[in-house]
Formats: C-alpha cells, structure tokens, sequence
C-alpha cells in the first residue's frame, strides 16, 4: 500500500504560478511511477504528467509550461505550474503506479487549483 497526500493548490491569477506537493508513504520502495492526474467539472480526468522510474513525461497540454521534479529522500513529487491559463483550472489528484500492478492503483484526496482572469 501507498498512501499519497497533496497540498498546494489555491487560487492563482491567469498568467501566474503554483506549486503542488504530493508525498508518499508506506511501501513507497515498490513505487514503479508517481503522478498528477486533473479533472474539471464536466470533463473526464486528465493525465497531467509522470515520474516514472528516473523519468518524466508530460500531457502535450502542459508541456512548457509544468515542471516535475521529485525529492527521493522524501518520496514526494513536484507539480510546478508556470503561466497557468483557465483551462487548467481542475481538481489535481497525485497517483501512484506499484510494480506489478496494471494500472494506477494509489490516488490522493485531489487539490483544488483554480485561475482567475
């Protein structure tokens, strides 16, 4: 079992920053992948970006504008989101992929993020 928390999220203007946590415990050694999945009202949730392994992907959506990074000594991965835009304006929820497993089994509370204009 992992057990993820985020915290971060808030309110930001359009064109602003924020900065999203997501921590990990419990048989974190077994991890294969830690992401950030979004969802906003009325539309399907929405893969964001991965750390998989020592490797990082990202949804063309975000791409140039997120950064990913991730502390190992913590088990906690990094969402760092740059000229934010309304549209990303979602739920954010942290998952994580155990090896072994056949999909993302691990999912956090979710945080809030939205854009003002």
């Amino acid at each position: 079992q992992v057990q993820l928390v985020e915290s971060g999220g808030g309110n930001v203007q359009a064109g602003g920053s924020l900065r999203l946590s997501c921590a990990a415990s419990g048989r974190t050694f077994s991890m294969y992948a830690q992401g950030w999945f979004r969802q906003a009202p009325g539309k399907e949730r929405e893969f964001v970006g991965s750390w998989k392994r020592d490797r990082i992907e990202y949804a063309d959506s975000v791409k140039g504008r997120f950064t990913i990074s991730r502390d190992n000594a913590k088990d906690t991965v990094y969402l760092q989101m740059d000229n934010l835009k309304p549209e990303d304006a979602a739920v954010y929820y942290c998952a994580a992929y155990v090896y072994g497993d056949s999909a993302w089994s691990s999912w956090g509370q979710g945080t809030q993020v939205t854009v003002s204009s």
